[in-house]
């Protein structure tokens, strides 16, 4: 009684235990189904139900969904793509996108999923083989004995001694080529109905070296902007 009332409830929970009370109450299926306007073969499969297996008989069956597109060796051929260089099959790229893996995978295998899917079976694998870091070992036999005279200034001592109070440790570093450009519209914020609009149009200002030098010790940063040769913009020194 009280889930055929319920306001709460879905819509199909109310449905079923409004038919079997009418059902209870002595009406016959086709006065059930046009008092509640629903097919009359509607009625007798949840009168059935219910009185193979009570309330339980009124949730929804197990249902097997969609059957699988794809099976198992089809998402392992392309991660073991995925993990083999490009050179390996003739393809002239550096590492594998996600649209090339699906050509190389449908030409190679004859299996026709799609760039989305293959991301997806990659995102889900935990393992990922095929992504790498990339890092420099160090070659320079005198590398120890450069870095320590480095790293000895930083601590304020040279030469075992400590730095008095006239002596400056600097680190200077150079930013080429920076463009100077602003936008020609302010970006508008998200709105109803309205995504946020960015504009890519810019107005040039030229290009721009950026010098810095910073006092280790001091903790202060000389950084003046100069603009390149043929340039107008230049921005003040901080």
């Amino acid at each position: 009684m009280a889930r055929a009332r319920s306001v709460r409830s879905q819509y199909r929970d109310r449905l079923r235990a409004q038919i079997v009370l009418a059902a209870a109450a002595g009406k016959a299926s086709a006065a059930v189904a046009a008092q509640l306007d629903v097919h009359v073969g509607t009625v007798r499969k949840w009168r059935r139900r219910f009185a193979a297996a009570g309330l339980a008989g009124l949730k929804d069956a197990p249902r097997s969904g969609r059957p699988p597109v794809f099976t198992a060796a089809d998402r392992a051929e392309a991660i073991a793509l995925a993990c083999a260089l490009p050179a390996e099959s003739g393809v002239p790229l550096s590492r594998w996108g996600c649209p090339e893996l699906a050509r190389e995978l449908a030409a190679r295998c004859q299996v026709a999923a799609s760039a989305s899917t293959i991301r997806r079976w990659l995102a889900s694998d935990p393992l990922k083989p095929w992504q790498h870091r990339s890092w420099i070992s160090v070659r320079d036999p005198a590398f120890a004995a450069k870095a320590t005279r480095v790293l000895d200034l930083y601590a304020g001592t040279w030469n075992g001694e400590r730095l008095g109070s006239s002596d400056y440790v600097i680190c200077a570093d150079e930013k080429t080529s920076i463009q100077a450009r602003c936008r020609c519209h302010p970006t508008l914020p998200p709105g109803k109905a309205r995504a946020m609009r960015v504009e890519h149009d810019y107005q040039r200002g030229g290009a721009l070296a950026y010098l810095a030098a910073w006092d280790v010790h001091r903790g202060q940063v000389t950084r003046p902007v100069r603009a390149h040769d043929r340039h107008r913009t230049v921005l003040p020194a901080g």
